[in-house]
């Protein structure tokens, strides 16, 4: 991630919105609306609405804008891919084939590994609502 902030703050410093906006090419508007669309993306909030992106906040952005610009996801079918944590959503250039009975598709086993870490990721950004 310190390739994308060219601010001189360390990796798991809190960034503004205007920070991540212009660090990652996505308008502030958008990841305003962004928040309300996407229950599980909370930046923390101070004194006078202002927010601060944690280093999971800036993850999960990068996901959104992932799965909604690249992958071609509407915003509700990036929220469900999000909050599922469904099968791997990269774009393959064939079709899987079809398992056979009782194994999962080879892009499931490999999307194991971002499962677990948007899951982390989730619970990271609850505990930080309950605090």
């Amino acid at each position: 991630m310190g390739s994308q902030f060219d601010d001189g703050k360390d990796e798991g410093a809190l960034r503004t919105i205007g920070e991540v906006s212009a660090a990652l090419g996505i308008r502030s508007h958008v990841l305003r609306y962004w928040e309300a669309q996407f229950p599980i993306l909370k930046p923390l909030k101070r004194s006078g609405g202002r927010r601060y992106y944690r280093p999971e906040d800036v993850a999960l952005v990068r996901e959104i804008d992932r799965l909604v610009n690249r992958e071609g996801y509407t915003l509700k079918g990036a929220n469900a891919a999000l909050r599922d944590a469904g099968p791997d959503t990269r774009a393959t250039s064939e079709p899987a084939p079809m398992p056979r009975s009782g194994e999962l598709q080879p892009e499931r086993r490999a999307s194991t590994e971002t499962v677990a870490r948007l899951r982390a990721i989730r619970a990271r950004l609850a505990a930080a609502i309950d605090a």
